[in-house]
């Protein structure tokens, strides 16, 4: 009982820190109530914004990990963790991202809501929400593109370009551009 009582006051003293950087609603559950981990990414997060990176996202932050638009951005608070993953880029400039609960996002993944016109690439085109559904998986080194929505069940094997939606689900796509490898 008193080892609990001493995290908790711990835990309390974190919070009462890091919520000066960081929304309050953002430093607890599953990885900061009774756990290090959450504390140790809000910290890791804080030196990030120190060199200028994701300054204005109201969650910890892997310093190498990119946020724009970060109010544009849904999760459950319990999946923290795939903001934490290096090299990923989050783009919600212009429109929406959804994550489902129970996702998982591998390093250097793309997930953007507009892209630059072709007829003049110094003009964006309106953006377009991305939607990725309970339990999904996106692989390593995959893009998403701006209308994408992935039902739940979805793993995006590594390396695929989404430019396309699959509602339904429960399948393993992959490739350039992704197509349906298999069912489940």
């Amino acid at each position: 009982m008193n080892k609990l009582f001493n995290r908790r006051a711990v835990s309390g003293a974190f919070r009462m820190f890091f919520s000066l950087f960081y929304k309050k609603e953002y430093l607890s559950g599953y990885y900061f109530d009774d756990r290090i981990v959450g504390w140790k990414w809000a910290w890791l997060g804080l030196k990030g914004r120190r060199l200028g990176h994701n300054n204005g996202v109201p969650w910890p932050v892997s310093p190498l990990t990119v946020v724009n638009g970060a109010n544009n951005i849904l999760f459950n608070v319990n999946d923290l963790h795939i903001f934490q993953t290096p090299g990923c880029y989050w783009q919600a400039s212009d429109a929406k991202i959804s994550i489902g609960s129970g996702c998982y996002i591998a390093p250097n993944v793309g997930i953007i809501t507009t892209n630059h016109d072709p007829a003049d690439p110094s003009r964006h085109l309106p953006g377009k929400d991305v939607s990725i559904g309970d339990n999904s998986w996106v692989g390593m080194n995959s893009v998403i593109l701006p209308g994408v929505v992935l039902g739940e069940n979805t793993v995006v094997a590594a390396g695929a370009v989404v430019t396309k939606s699959f509602p339904e689900g429960r399948c393993t796509i992959g490739g350039v551009p992704a197509k349906v490898l298999s069912r489940r």
